[in-house]
């Protein structure tokens, strides 16, 4: 197992894919092949069907089995070629949920609830800038832009490099918070030599919500939604939003339309 295991890293690392998505695919491809317990040359269609059922049987979610069939479809396709026919495999379908998104009422209600600097720092930058929470903890101070207003995002989701805006708001409290650090600091989130880990962000953002009495579990992941949405409703156009959410498709981007209550707020109640 480890001598096919070894082919599909080498294999990825070929082709750019993320250590996050390395780690992934690795895990899937070894539950596999523990399940099915024979030689993986030796695979067949209906062993991975078999597979998917047993993972629905099991209560796995439709997000986590497409995760399978991506890492059984590249396995068996760059690592152990076969001749399978992935497409008429079926696997559940994804569920459409819209983004759960915050008021700015609510958001700002964190960042003062917030006294620890560092930590206001992290929900102002997640909230203002849209990124994502592992471009925030890696986020370096040399790619602060405080004079053009910018943050430059090196290698994000899908290693692309990107630009975002930067908030005049935080300025101040970035000023206070550079001031604290060491001249040989690469990172804004430090820790020690490195940056802070994502459990760290979402433990901020989860305990500014607490404080903030929300009464609701608040991710980083929905300041990003927030961000756009916020966005979207001061009428800034969806192709603007793709580009500072390094969006790869408008579709994606378009899902906050649904959200966003530019229409809907003109609508008047029948009780009304």
């Amino acid at each position: 197992m480890e001598e096919y295991l070894e082919k599909l890293e080498y294999r990825m690392k070929l082709k750019g894919f993320s250590l996050k998505t390395v780690k992934s695919y690795k895990y899937n491809i070894k539950q596999f092949l523990k399940f099915i317990n024979k030689n993986p040359e030796k695979v067949s269609k209906e062993d991975i069907e078999s597979y998917f059922t047993n993972l629905i049987d099991n209560g796995y979610m439709s997000a986590s089995i497409r995760l399978n069939y991506a890492s059984l479809k590249f396995f068996f396709t760059f690592v152990i070629p076969k001749n399978i026919d992935f497409v008429r495999i079926d696997t559940p379908k994804k569920k459409k949920q819209l983004p759960k998104v915050l008021s700015k009422k609510e958001i700002i209600s964190m960042i003062d609830n917030t006294k620890n600097l560092k930590h206001k720092l992290m929900i102002e930058v997640l909230y203002s800038s849209g990124l994502r929470v592992g471009e925030a903890v890696k986020l370096k101070i040399k790619d602060i832009d405080a004079e053009r207003n910018l943050i430059r995002v090196n290698q994000g989701k899908g290693s692309k490099d990107r630009q975002t805006i930067l908030s005049e708001k935080l300025k101040s409290d970035l000023l206070k918070y550079l001031c604290t650090k060491r001249d040989n600091e690469i990172y804004l989130f430090s820790k020690k030599e490195n940056h802070i880990v994502l459990k760290t962000a979402q433990k901020i953002v989860d305990n500014a919500a607490k404080k903030a009495k929300l009464n609701k579990k608040v991710t980083p992941h929905m300041l990003r939604h927030s961000f756009a949405t916020h966005l979207l409703e001061d009428g800034v156009d969806i192709r603007y939003i793709q580009k500072l959410l390094g969006h790869s498709r408008l579709e994606t981007t378009q899902i906050y339309t649904h959200v966003a209550n530019n229409d809907l707020r003109n609508i008047k109640s029948p009780l009304d």
